[in-house]
């Protein structure tokens, strides 16, 4: 096992693109981030799956389109090895082909992140940031399940969102402007486990009433996440359920029919003026907030672009909201996995109008940033597995319908 200067230890990528400059700007960027190992370059599946076992990989990120085996062939040989590295789908066709990137985290995929469009060796770098994101998210957690020592996913993007990160890890190996000397390493203490915090105590100025809907937040690791849960939920539960993912446009739709086909439940992609019915589950549509209204007889689902919160559109901040002025103490609001702070805030408030509130544990979660900050704030009254989540949904749907 690995370690650097910093007394961490890094995450080994393996890549598997069929283009050489793909293959080579990926490990250009990963190689440039503190703590990631590029051990292994692949132009095909076949190729991948056979040097699996030597490279050892913490983490795959996987094209999808390539000869001799393509990335679908791929996760199918990986399910049959049972192998459980997690796996970030990267490719061009994504976007085009979104049912094709949903199969593959039908398949096991972690996650996936599109390739840009345009000059590839420019705007490549729009993705750095998020493809950083889930290697390190998914990364890490498989790491540090195998013993390795890894900061935690927000720890680590905090370092690179810096303003001046790569000065200060210059600094550290001493080779800042000026012949700076060797300086002490990066120290456990700036890239580890946070302190716990006490929650903030909430007093509801209401109790608890009847459950009419459901609303949840997630992000990294979501997907396959949502998958548990909805396939678990229980088929009499009655309440409408109103989900946030953050999701790229153009994937929600197939994401909505993907998690159809396990759910008991119907399934559907929101949209404007959509009415909220029973026995539904509404996943927000790629770039768009998605609000309630209220209706005479029946409440509608409105999709707006106003500006992004906590860096997202969809935010679970905006639904929580929204969810906290109209239902007020006849609600369950859910935080789960996820990057950042997005929804912690505003599931505080669901909470101090009365709702019941769940948030994902830390043990379950791929990052625990959002469920974190809940916590943190007092909005999560019972902290849940994620293999538990479902049961207790549906217990709380049932108990208090």
């Amino acid at each position: 096992m690995e370690q650097n200067e910093s007394n961490f230890d890094s995450i080994s990528v393996a890549i598997c693109d069929d283009s050489a400059l793909m293959r080579n700007l990926i490990s250009r960027i990963i190689s440039e981030s503190p703590l990631i190992k590029v051990v292994g370059k692949s132009m095909n599946g076949q190729m991948l799956l056979d040097l699996v076992p030597s490279y050892r990989p913490d983490v795959i990120v996987l094209d999808i389109e390539m000869p001799v085996m393509n990335g679908v062939e791929f996760l199918k040989a990986r399910k049959a090895n049972g192998w459980d590295i997690p796996v970030v789908i990267l490719s061009s066709v994504a976007t085009k082909g979104a049912a094709v990137t949903m199969e593959c985290l039908e398949l096991g995929a972690s996650d996936f992140i599109t390739k840009p469009g345009g000059s590839i060796s420019i705007d490549i770098e729009k993705v750095k940031e998020v493809l950083i994101e889930k290697i390190v998210s998914y990364g890490g957690a498989y790491a540090r399940k195998h013993g390795k020592k890894i900061p935690l996913a927000d720890d680590f993007v905090k370092l690179m969102k810096m303003e001046a990160a790569e000065n200060f890890v210059a600094k550290q190996k001493g080779t800042a402007a000026g012949g700076t000397e060797h300086k002490e390493p990066l120290q456990p203490s700036f890239l580890s486990s946070r302190e716990k915090k006490e929650p903030v105590v909430i007093t509801p100025i209401r109790s608890g009433g009847t459950i009419k809907i459901i609303a949840i937040g997630i992000s990294t690791g979501g997907p396959n996440a949502l998958r548990e849960v909805f396939a678990a939920i229980d088929p009499e539960l009655k309440q409408p359920i109103l989900v946030v993912q953050h999701m790229p446009a153009g994937f929600t739709t197939e994401f909505a029919a993907s998690l159809n086909r396990i759910c008991p439940l119907t399934v559907v992609e929101a949209a404007d003026n959509m009415p909220i019915e029973p026995a539904h589950i509404y996943i927000a549509p790629g770039n768009f907030h998605i609000v309630i209204e209220e209706r005479p007889g029946k409440n509608v689902i409105r999709t707006i672009q106003t500006p992004q919160r906590n860096g997202h559109r969809p935010s679970a901040d905006v639904l929580f909201e929204s969810v906290a002025k109209i239902y007020a103490n006849n609600a369950l609001g859910v935080i789960m996995t996820g990057m950042g702070r997005d929804g912690a805030a505003e599931l505080a408030e669901m909470r101090k109008q009365g709702a019941y509130t769940l948030g994902q544990d830390e043990k379950s979660a791929i990052v625990y940033g959002m469920p974190r900050v809940g916590f943190e704030l007092g909005g999560v009254q019972k902290q849940v597995a994620l293999s538990d989540m479902a049961n207790e949904i549906s217990k709380l749907a049932r108990e208090h319908r």
